[in-house]
């Protein structure tokens, strides 16, 4: 019933994104390089990932998508995530805004890479931070296809700032999941700081580069596995 709560959830959003296009209201396209040598449990510390995102907002809710390529000494993998929201406040016409609070929404997400697909549902609150373009919490109840099921909670951000002419954006997530019999409690904060260099080339769109940095705890729920991998990177946004 669980599972079938889940799945439910992820398909309406994903049906609402497909049926209600007149109600877009804002879009991006993202293309990230991203390389790095000290990654864990993968088959080699050295490779890289090309990552594509989109994200929309909607008169209903907000969506987001991001599919990731890995590449280790020629071995390649997939993993994407889609993670549509239902905004209270816009679909019952009242706002829900209150102190930082913004919006109160359902949120869900589908997980899927090499042999396994894990279903999110859970409540999405959105934040007025000042200076931030936006703070997002969710909290999550998951549905695992490969280890007993648990609880997340994902905090995403992005703060720009400037120094003199030259634009920055720092961004990134934290996702923190609950230990069960079969896995360890997991921490993963991946944040990037990033030069707009696209600026200076005359481009509408932001072109970074900059670096990412993943201080990852438990990865993957292995207990002692933690992860802290610096790489180099590029974002094209059009």
């Amino acid at each position: 019933m669980k599972r079938m709560f889940a799945v439910s959830a992820v398909a309406l959003g994903m049906t609402l994104s497909q049926t209600v296009s007149a109600a877009l209201l804002w879009q991006d396209f993202s293309l990230t390089y991203v390389r790095g040598e000290n990654y864990e449990l993968m088959p080699s510390d050295d490779g890289y990932v090309i990552t594509v995102e989109h994200a929309s907002g909607h008169s209903w809710g907000d969506t987001y998508f991001f599919l990731d390529h890995y590449d280790f000494d020629g071995k390649t993998s997939k993993y994407f995530e889609f993670a549509p929201r239902l905004s209270l406040g816009k679909l019952s016409g009242n706002a829900l805004s209150f102190g930082p609070i913004k919006d109160v929404l359902i949120a869900s997400n589908w997980e899927s890479g090499e042999g396994f697909d894990n279903y999110m549902y859970g409540i999405g609150i959105s934040l007025d931070v000042p200076g931030f373009n936006y703070v997002d919490v969710n909290l999550y109840k998951v549905e695992n296809d490969l280890w007993e099921d648990d609880e997340m909670m994902t905090l995403v951000w992005a703060y720009p700032f400037s120094i003199g002419s030259a634009e920055f954006l720092y961004d990134g997530f934290v996702d923190w999941s609950t230990a069960q019999d079969d896995h360890a409690a997991e921490m993963n904060f991946t944040s990037q700081l990033k030069w707009n260099v696209g600026k200076h080339f005359g481009l509408k769109a932001p072109l970074y580069i900059g670096m990412e940095y993943a201080l990852w705890n438990n990865k993957f729920g292995v207990d002692g596995v933690d992860e802290r991998n610096p790489g180099l990177l590029v974002r094209w946004h059009f």
